[in-house]
């Protein structure tokens, strides 16, 4: 059996792909990376933005014209549930039931629909899940779920409550990947800083981090995705104490307007939040703070508009992951609010905060010009040039070969762009 895996949306949906594939090559299917040799396609997706779930919805039409046998996982499964058989899906598996993957398999092949929505987490064998997609790199999710309950967000209905794991299981698991030649890791959780609260037993993400950086082998360590009001000074100061632990936060604000934070139920201030990464920046004055900001979200007026444009400015942010607000089915603004800012007026302010943070790239980016940085090389790109990132999480393009791959590189920065930097290798490790 030729099973093919196709992985939308965020990087913990990427290692839910990598859990699956373990549990179904572990009952002898063959996992391949061709959809068109594949006998089952499952998808595994993403509905946090509109355009996501239409992604998914029209990979779903474009399988049944070609026959496949068609699995869904991820937060679409939760989401839809039992509705997904009526566009001819032969089976569904919730954000939580990921173990149950190799069962659902074998029972389509019987010709059943099957569906598993229980939460089967504690099942998961992440010590012995050692294939990634990745030689070098690995993402490792420590948090499930998400307590905060932003109005435009469907991440709590999809992905359930918190729920950490042991700090004893996340380090074994972290040391038997070294094994297999790990090097770089990513803790990844919808709120990672919440990682530990619901545990009782004085777990924190910071003495996660520290216990980490003991483990020799690795090399460095990232952490995505960080609430303002979460986010402890515990980890700066890890950040600050370490050579290994990457000097990027990324720290989502949603909004410049006080008003409108309120309405996102976001559970901070602007000046909270400014106060915030003046205190990281202060412990970690190298610090790369990077962001997400929704662009017309109800009601937001143009008086909102402009503090969002002054926040931007005031922070000048490293990277600025910009989106429309769009009305997300389930969600309270999408039950309570009326999605009331025309469209034309919406795209106007995303390409105004566009050319905006592309100034500030710019700007910043200049800081590199002749200097060296040392990279972790991660691919090679379209354009034929390999690249990787510096410990503040900034990209780097230079000539190399693939057996570099994974390897530590000294880079001479010798061009700015807007985007990446680009360089060439003076040292390898």
């Amino acid at each position: 059996m030729k099973i093919y895996i196709k992985t939308f949306g965020c990087q913990m949906n990427e290692n839910d792909s990598e859990v699956a594939k373990y549990y179904l090559e572990s009952e002898g299917y063959e996992v391949i990376d061709n959809e068109e040799e594949a006998e089952l396609v499952i998808l595994n997706t993403c509905v946090v933005r509109k355009k996501a779930e239409e992604k998914f919805y029209s990979a779903i039409g474009e399988l049944k014209k070609k026959g496949k046998k068609i699995g869904v996982m991820g937060c679409g499964a939760e989401k839809e549930k039992e509705n997904l058989f009526r566009r001819g899906v032969n089976f569904v598996i919730g954000t939580r039931a990921i173990p149950k993957i190799s069962e659902a398999v074998e029972l389509i092949f019987k010709n059943k629909k099957v569906a598993f929505f229980d939460d089967y987490l504690n099942e998961i064998d992440y010590k012995n899940i050692l294939k990634r997609n990745s030689k070098h790199h690995a993402w490792i999710t420590i948090i499930y779920g998400c307590n905060r309950f932003c109005t435009y967000c469907i991440v709590p209905y999809t992905r359930g409550r918190e729920k950490s794991r042991k700090m004893d299981d996340i380090l074994e698991e972290v040391s038997n990947l070294t094994k297999t030649g790990i090097k770089e890791i990513t803790y990844l959780g919808q709120n990672v800083d919440a990682y530990g609260k619901d545990l009782n037993d004085n777990t924190s993400l910071a003495k996660l981090l520290n216990a980490t950086v003991k483990i020799e082998e690795i090399e460095r360590i990232w952490f995505l995705t960080s609430y303002p009001t979460d986010f402890s000074l515990e980890i700066a100061n890890e950040i600050a104490n370490s050579s290994k632990i990457g000097k990027n936060i990324h720290l989502p604000v949603q909004h410049g307007s006080n008003k409108i934070l309120k309405k996102m139920n976001r559970r901070y201030t602007i000046e909270e939040y400014i106060d915030l990464v003046r205190e990281i920046r202060k412990i970690v004055p190298d610090a790369s703070i990077s962001s997400d900001i929704i662009v017309g979200f109800p009601d937001e007026t143009e008086e909102d508009f402009e503090a969002t444009v002054k926040l931007v400015k005031e922070i000048e942010f490293e990277r600025l992951n910009l989106a429309i607000y769009s009305p997300r089915e389930g969600t309270i603004a999408w039950k309570y609010f009326k999605d009331n800012i025309p469209r034309i007026i919406k795209t106007r302010r995303m390409a105004y905060l566009l050319n905006l943070q592309k100034e500030i790239n710019r700007k910043l980016n200049e800081r590199y010009l002749e200097k060296e940085v040392e990279v972790i090389v991660e691919s090679e790109s379209k354009n034929g040039f390999f690249f990787g990132r510096d410990i503040r999480n900034k990209i780097i393009a230079f000539n190399a070969t693939p057996e570099l791959i994974g390897k530590k590189v000294l880079v001479k920065v010798n061009k700015i762009t807007a985007g990446p930097l680009y360089g060439e290798i003076v040292k390898i490790f």
